[in-house]
């Protein structure tokens, strides 16, 4: 019998023998990092915890979330730089890694990986997800997922679902109609969890269509476990549990952390009254057993750990993760007997990971400027200057006069910019694409004084990039992890020849988003009114210019498609197509290229982008080397989501298989017939649907209306206050900017937030003012109950009598 057979078998019977007290009491957690244990059947506490690229294990008391010291653990390449890799064998890789660290550090699951789709660029934890396309997103992370599990460690996809803002993140209310949703913000999920079964999946905090995706039966039950068969539990993120009772019904296996018992309590008078049938609540404390008896596998287990290696591999991954965007007059590689100019504080000072729950402690640390100077030894000169504040880079006429002087002794120049973590982090989304004004002018100033200048950049997202054109080579390093320094010098020197492809879109302008108009929402709503109309997909059917496409990426090598045959020129519904061509380096050293397959439907009668990616599969060659390679399609992958008939279907009719280097760079074509039964309702052929006109896209009230089926809701005012109003939003009247003072201060004590670190202050200050006021309730673990916060709205909404009434009730 397998383990997780045995598992399920043994948590049955567990269950069974538990009584109905002891089993409310294994709805939520122990506290903040750790689930319950039950002595008496042998049930120990297992521990979780954050850590997506990284494993972020507290050293001190195991119920504090905050930012006090965490045991020193490998700090890989963010999602945003390792889908760049395009490489699911490195992922693997990557997850062996992780779980074997974990496996060290008793942690039985691992909250990771985050992969919710990058709907707009602004996003401020864009860093740790890995795409606009969701077919590479769920590729690169059931990579992941099924390393980390090889190792009897758990993982947990989050965050579910469409989850692609912090503005508001706690309450928002997502309007998205289903065809896009299936199709884009939940496809990267399915593919995760239909070919690696993770053992959790963590629900986001916000609201879809109106319903808090911790309480949503058509997510939790009908979509993640019935249609994708999804065998393990369902966890909230931290605080995320708005009405557990519903949560219960619908299949919310765990809350997490912690809430002093508050919600069991209420999970217990719902049963003994009759409103909550026990075996709902049988069902959910099964699987809650069923994780614990899995995860204890990993108490006392002994495991090889060698950090010089695990270090290895994340410089490898940071090296095979890197774009090389630009590179004129083939700047790059440089020659090691050469005078340069390192610029730029990132050098020395390296922005390698993203602020907030991933927070890694680095094993150890590599910086740029140290291994730039290690490789040019004896044979050349190295010079150095900061050009701008690392943490703020706020302008310093002093530092740009400095740094240009440096420049113009050198015979090359590389430039370390890119975003502070002021500018993005978890708790609140970007203002803008630009980066700082500082920086801007520095890279202005020194290539005007040294053309031979490269840029290096280290940031969670897209960019703007009015200086481009200054520079002879753009390297895009994303944020690298602890070894990124010593990566990033090998492929400037050539040691590496850069393989990495854009995993998303650089836009020229942030109004050329097609989201943009309706990101970050208002009040509580945000519309997607783009419906599928994501990144590539729109940029290439709008025909629109951008900076640099989706999967670009060059190479100090060249490489050469030809001999394109596909395995059948008609297909079926059940059929898979075989992409078969030939890749040659035909450069002088070796390298690697990401073949990507993107399918366009021909004259099809449902609005579609015109292009959509379908498979990948990244080949190293050395010089001169030709192979074939295979990329397989399932004819069902072309399916859209009929809205009306509620099914998946396939038109029938010719498709452009195209094959490239990216979503701009087509290589060759073949076409293919697809003939299917599908049944395609009328309905669904006749519907509005988002306009293209001349670049812009068009998507009025009546469109968005038959978009989603329904009227379009209308804006949630924000009065009178309830239980999920924020403390934003009460912090507008007197009393409420009373208690939202208070209640900010002692959630940034709780949390940890003493650092002087000024990321740290906004990062906690934006997520306390989006904190609903049920939540006071959850995080003081039932000290505040929910009748003081039911006096409190009373009197917020100047309710008086019945604030009286109900503290004496």
């Amino acid at each position: 019998m397998s383990q997780e057979k045995s598992s399920a078998v043994n948590a049955k019977k567990i269950v069974s023998e538990m009584s109905l007290e002891e089993k409310v009491a294994f709805c939520s957690g122990k506290n903040f990092w750790y689930l319950k244990s039950l002595a008496r059947l042998d049930l120990p506490s297992i521990m979780v915890t954050d850590g997506p690229h990284g494993l972020r294990k507290q050293d001190s008391q195991a119920d504090h979330v905050g930012l006090n010291a965490s045991v020193p653990a490998t700090c890989f390449p963010t999602a945003s730089a390792l889908a760049c890799s395009w490489n699911v064998d490195l992922m693997h890789e990557i997850g062996v890694a992780l779980g074997k660290e974990c496996v060290k550090e008793n942690v039985s699951v691992l909250l990771g990986p985050a992969m919710n789709i990058k709907r707009h660029p602004l996003c401020g934890r864009n860093f740790e997800y890995f795409s606009e396309d969701p077919v590479l997103t769920g590729e690169m992370a059931a990579g992941l997922i099924e390393g980390v599990q090889s190792q009897g460690v758990g993982t947990s996809v989050k965050h579910y679902a469409v989850n692609n803002q912090e503005r508001g993140r706690m309450f928002v209310d997502a309007i998205v109609d289903e065809r896009s949703l299936r199709e884009i913000y939940l496809k990267g999920f399915e593919i995760a969890v239909k070919k690696s079964q993770p053992w959790t999946v963590m629900s986001s905090y916000n609201r879809v269509n109106g319903v808090y995706c911790g309480e949503d039966d058509f997510l939790l039950n009908q979509i993640l476990r019935q249609e994708w068969g999804f065998e393990g539990l369902v966890v909230t993120d931290w605080g995320a549990t708005n009405d557990r009772v519903k949560s219960v019904s619908a299949g919310l296996d765990l809350e997490m952390p912690a809430s002093g018992g508050v919600n069991d309590r209420l999970v217990l008078a719902a049963i003994r009254s009759g409103v909550l049938p026990e075996t709902d609540l049988d069902r959910i404390i099964q699987r809650n057993v069923e994780l614990i008896l899995k995860g204890s596998g990993v108490r006392g287990r002994d495991v090889e750990l060698n950090k010089t290696l695990h270090h290895g591999l994340a410089k490898r991954a940071a090296g095979e993760s890197m774009v090389l965007l630009k590179n004129e007059g083939r700047q790059l590689p440089w020659k090691t007997s050469s005078q340069i100019a390192v610029i730029g504080a990132f050098a020395k000072h390296p922005r390698y990971q993203g602020a907030g729950s991933s927070q890694v402690t680095p094993t150890s640390l590599d910086n740029a400027y140290n291994w730039i100077a290690s490789a040019l030894g004896d044979k050349g000169s190295i010079a150095y200057a900061a050009g701008y504040d690392p943490l703020q880079s706020e302008l310093d006429q002093g530092l740009l006069e400095e740094a240009v002087k440096v420049a113009a002794s050198a015979s090359a120049v590389v430039l370390f910019v890119g975003l502070p973590a002021i500018d993005e982090s978890e708790g609140f989304d970007r203002q803008h694409l630009d980066i700082p004004r500082q920086q801007e002018l520095l890279i202005n100033a020194v290539c005007k004084e040294n053309p031979n200048s490269v840029v290096v950049l280290s940031n969670g997202g897209p960019i703007r990039m009015p200086w481009v054109e200054g520079p002879k080579a753009v390297v895009e390093g994303y944020l690298a992890g602890q070894a990124g320094g010593g990566a990033i010098a090998d492929i400037l020197f050539g040691k590496t020849n850069p393989s990495g492809k854009l995993a998303e879109t650089f836009a020229l302008n942030q109004e050329d988003i097609a989201s943009d108009s309706w990101f970050s929402g208002s009040g509580r709503q945000v519309q997607y009114r783009e419906g599928v109309y994501v990144g590539y997909r729109y940029f290439d059917s709008a025909d629109k210019a951008v900076l640099f496409p989706f999967g670009h990426g060059l190479s100090y090598t060249e490489f050469e498609y030809r001999n394109l045959f596909l395995s059948s020129a008609l297909l079926s519904r059940e059929d898979s197509l075989e992409v078969n061509l030939e890749v040659q380096n035909i450069g002088d050293v070796f390298g690697a290229e990401t073949v990507q397959v993107y399918v366009s439907a021909l004259d099809s009668e449902i609005y579609r982008p015109l292009s959509e990616l379908k498979g990948f599969v990244k080949v190293h060659l050395v010089s001169q080397e030709r192979q074939r390679v295979k990329v397989s399609i399932d004819v069902s992958s072309l399916a859209v989501f009929d809205t009306y008939a509620k099914q998946w279907v396939v038109e029938s009719g010719y498709y452009l298989v195209r094959v490239g280097s990216s979503s701009r760079d087509i290589r060759l074509e073949r076409t293919v017939q697809v003939q299917s039964d599908d049944p395609i309702s009328s309905k669904f052929l006749e519907s509005l649907r988002p306009q293209l006109d001349e670049g812009r896209l068009i998507v009025n009230d009546e469109v968005f209306a038959s978009m989603l089926g329904k009227n379009v809701p209308d804006t949630e005012s924000s009065r009178p206050f309830h239980l999920n109003s924020s403390l934003s939003e009460v912090g507008q009247t007197v009393l409420g900017g009373l208690v939202k003072g208070q209640v900010v201060k002692a959630f940034k004590k709780q949390m940890g937030a003493t650092s002087a670190d000024p990321t740290v202050e906004k990062m906690f200050e934006e997520m306390a003012n989006d904190m609903p006021l049920r939540s006071l309730v959850l995080f003081s673990r039932g000290k505040l109950g929910f009748k003081t916060v039911r006096v409190l709205l009373a009197l917020l909404n100047n309710r008086f009598a019945d604030a009286v009434k109900e503290a004496l009730s």
